[in-house]
């Protein structure tokens, strides 16, 4: 066997689960078939962490929600060095006669255990959230919820968790899967051949067809896009706290968001697809989120948006589907992983060991299990007074390669000494490339400082992985 337990998918899902496994006494293998972790469904969310409202007491989701909030709260944020910021939500409505759908929801996160929720009316939010526009006519006041940096929450995960002996394999697209005799499964990867004691699908999108390989076609995937807009940075404070209308049968609805990296959010739109590539953008999707987000606070503009894009939700009816699979004996699915996915995944990661456990597995606790991560450097999270600190230490902080988004050489390099490989890895780490210019400014400087730290040609260097090369050899 190579691993006692092999992972498929590198998203939030499965780098969790693989951070709670390096936890214990096992060979853990965590494959992903892009360049990269977190370049499929996580890579689009929203970076909310949710509190548990807008989720049924009755439902898995919701007590997932409660439970990976606290520990975001409380254990996960500190531990790997991450930038939560506690900023609170309103669910907001336009008509007094919708306060007892309200009062529902206040009662409902109640039940789930969600502190602190309390009704505010207009001149509450008058003196609050002065940019609210008339039609709102009061709202339900979430404290626990927060945002943070979902692609370096997922690098965050897969760096403790290698740290602590689990195994990342990228480019390794699943082809085949075969249950050995005597327990177990051989799995085909991007050319290799792993064996595993037991299987746990976190494949996002892809999670139905790879249950089905695995012998279990018990549910199926059903994308759902949401198109989202984010805001110039200028708009930064156009609202305190992430902004919810009152939630839909299948959406939480057109939200404001605040992110942790300053440049507020509009959006998502919520309307299923059948095609799991499908990423555009459109017209109509456009008219949709500013119609909505214009209704909440009016001073929003087209011209804000600096820039356009869409992701795909992996639906599967109401719930998520977190089981082993008795047909199929090893293989546990977690799938149908969507909103609020993000937000649930330590708890998540922590129910899937559970259930290993219960089928077979032993989970010996190391004798040290490294559960600190250094926090990153960012200058544009620093204040002055560090990054003068820094610049004396070291002078490529100093050395300013993205100028919209105040990223310096040395926080590049640093990016690819944690595992960048492409342009969009460093984007997602760094935020160089992510300000209004989209690289315009410093993607050839970040090229050149990838062939000096990684070693291979300017014609190497891709966007995303193969495929995606931005200069081509004309003697090839």
């Amino acid at each position: 066997m190579n691993a006692d337990v092999l992972i498929v998918g590198a998203g939030v899902t499965g780098a969790a689960i693989a951070r709670e496994l390096s936890r214990y006494k096992l060979r853990i293998l965590l494959l992903e078939k892009e360049a990269e972790p977190a370049f499929g469904v996580s890579k689009s969310n929203s970076g909310i962490i949710h509190a548990g409202t807008q989720n049924s007491p009755a439902s898995v989701k919701g007590w997932l929600c409660v439970e990976g909030n606290r520990l975001m709260r409380e254990e996960i944020a500190a531990d790997l060095g991450l930038n939560f910021v506690q900023c609170g939500q309103l669910i907001v409505i336009f008509d007094l006669a919708d306060l007892p759908e309200l009062e529902k929801i206040r009662e409902e996160g109640e039940e789930l255990g969600v502190k602190g929720l309390e009704l505010k009316d207009r001149a509450w939010l008058n003196a609050n959230e002065p940019n609210l526009g008339p039609e709102v006519k009061a709202a339900l006041l979430v404290p626990s919820a927060g945002i943070i940096s979902p692609y370096r929450f997922v690098y965050a995960l897969v760096e403790n968790a290698v740290k602590n002996g689990a195994e990342l394999k990228t480019s390794r697209k699943v082809s085949a899967i075969r249950p050995l005799e005597g327990g177990g499964f051989e799995v085909v990867a991007g050319g290799e051949v792993f064996r595993t004691r037991f299987l746990v699908n976190a494949a996002g999108l892809y999670a139905d067809e790879l249950s089905a390989l695995a012998g279990a076609p018990t549910f199926k995937i059903t994308p759902r896009k949401g198109e989202e807009y984010l805001l110039d940075k200028k708009r930064e404070h156009i609202v305190n706290r992430i902004i919810f209308p009152l939630p839909s049968k299948t959406s939480k609805g057109i939200l404001i968001i605040k992110t942790s990296d300053g440049n507020p959010m509009i959006g998502p739109t919520a309307h299923d697809t059948p095609d799991k590539e499908d990423l555009s953008t459109s017209d109509e999707g456009l008219a949709e989120v500013l119609a909505g987000a214009r209704r909440m606070a009016p001073s929003i503009s087209k011209s804000d948006i600096i820039a356009y894009f869409s992701g795909l939700r992996p639906v599967s009816g109401k719930d998520f589907i977190i089981r082993h699979e008795d047909s199929v004996p090893g293989l546990i699915n977690a799938a149908g992983i969507q909103s609020p996915g993000l937000t649930s995944a330590p708890a998540i990661a922590v129910m899937v060991a559970g259930i290993l456990k219960e089928h077979g597995l032993g989970l010996e606790p190391k004798e040290e299990f490294h559960r600190l991560r250094p926090r990153p450097v960012h200058l544009f999270q620093v204040p002055l007074d560090e990054t003068r600190r820094l610049i004396g230490k070291n002078p490529a902080y100093g050395d300013i390669v993205c100028r919209c988004e105040l990223v310096s050489a040395q926080e590049i390099r640093e990016a690819l000494k944690r595992g960048a490989r492409t342009l969009d890895g460093v984007k997602f780490r760094t935020r160089a490339q992510a300000g209004r210019c989209h690289g315009g400014f410093c993607t050839t400087r970040i090229m050149k400082i990838m062939q000096e730290e990684l070693g291979f040609p300017v014609t190497a260097v891709t966007k995303r992985g193969p495929g995606s090369e931005l200069i081509k050899d004309e003697r090839k």
